[in-house]
């Protein structure tokens, strides 16, 4: 599973936020939720994020990657493995 927390404020969220999208669409094998941290932030405290946007990748239930700020495709789809 992969989890973007972002916000709408956030340039380079507004940025990351089609690249997730397409990654999505292109790896169905794969969950993907977004999570706005100004209408979660009790989520965002949970999993300790401190800057946006930040994308965490789950598998079994454990975060097994993590990636703060703004990456290329090629870098989303390798957190994927």
């Amino acid at each position: 599973m992969l989890v973007d927390f972002w916000a709408t404020w956030c340039g380079p969220c507004r940025m990351l936020s089609p690249i997730v999208d397409e990654v999505a669409s292109e790896r169905p094998d794969v969950k993907v939720g977004k999570i706005n941290v100004d209408e979660q932030p009790e989520l965002a405290q949970q999993f300790g994020i401190m800057s946006i946007p930040t994308l965490l990748v789950f598998k079994n239930g454990e975060k097994v990657q993590e990636s703060v700020g703004l990456i290329p495709k090629e870098k989303v789809e390798a957190l994927l493995g």
